[in-house]
């Protein structure tokens, strides 16, 4: 949407997501991610952390399901979303407004970890569980995954060119 302020913001999980869903059914996963410059001070040789950002964040639907599933207190993420402000009254009668941002696109930080990506499925209703996807032929009610077996020897055989001699990948 035009308009709107995209921020992307890097930081560590304050606690396990939480998922919820609407009255309507719509999942949605509310986190914190807290984020800090870390800065190098040469005086005392030593890395300072800088005041500490706490952001509040949801991922609805699909996106909310998947950061539950997937995503722990402590992991770190890199996240990309919309801010939003919101206001509302306490019980006290005053009036707070906050930050809050709706995440669009979210995962690990690869800098200091791993992950292994594992493709939803997608249009059957059966979300990914335990790591196993759906496989298959689209007409079996699954997808045509083009990277399925992808080995040098499977890569060779579709003809895109990459041998498995060592030489670096097309794409």
């Amino acid at each position: 949407m035009s308009g709107e302020t995209t921020i992307t913001i890097i930081g560590n999980l304050t606690g396990d997501p939480e998922l919820r869903f609407t009255q309507t059914g719509a999942a949605v996963a509310g986190f914190t991610i807290a984020s800090s410059a870390r800065t190098y001070n040469k005086s005392v040789e030593q890395w300072e952390d800088g005041e500490v950002l706490f952001m509040r964040c949801s991922a609805w639907r699909d996106l909310g399901e998947h950061v539950a599933e997937s995503l722990t207190r402590g992991t770190r993420v890199i996240a990309s979303g919309r801010l939003r402000m919101r206001t509302f009254e306490t019980g006290d009668a005053d009036k707070r407004t906050v930050m809050e941002m709706t995440v669009d696109e979210v995962g690990p930080s690869l800098r200091f970890a791993t992950a292994r990506p594992v493709k939803a499925a997608r249009g059957n209703g059966q979300a990914t569980r335990n790591g196993n996807a759906s496989t298959g032929s689209a007409s079996a009610g699954g997808f045509d995954d083009p990277w399925a077996g992808a080995t040098p020897a499977a890569a060779s055989a579709r003809g895109n060119g990459w041998n498995g001699d060592g030489d670096e990948p097309p794409f």
